[in-house]
């Protein structure tokens, strides 16, 4: 198990290189990806240079360079990591948040 001390920026930044360098890859301009996937080329160059952009615009780019599967297990349940936090099997899943 390895623990990452990255802020929410860091991770956001080093994604749009990792989305930048696999669009270079496949010889893409910004305006192509945006064109392909229906992303605007405003919304595109942010993203790059600040990592900034809503989920479903990172879905629709992750889905044009064929990624797609890549966000499948973003929040899976990770049984090994699951086991060592929880005491005793949930007896249901929950459905509300306790706090405020």
């Amino acid at each position: 198990m390895s623990i990452m001390l990255k802020t929410p920026n860091e991770v956001m930044y080093e994604l749009a290189l990792r989305v930048k360098t696999k669009r270079l890859s496949q010889n893409l301009s910004q305006s192509g990806i945006a064109s392909r996937s229906g992303v605007s080329l405003g919304s595109l160059k942010r993203f790059e240079s600040t990592g900034q952009i809503s989920l479903e615009s990172l879905l629709k780019i992750a889905l044009s360079l064929n990624c797609l599967k890549d966000f499948e297990d973003v929040f899976a349940q990770n049984t090994q990591v699951s086991s060592l936090f929880q005491a005793k099997p949930a007896s249901k899943n929950r459905q509300r948040g306790l706090l405020k």
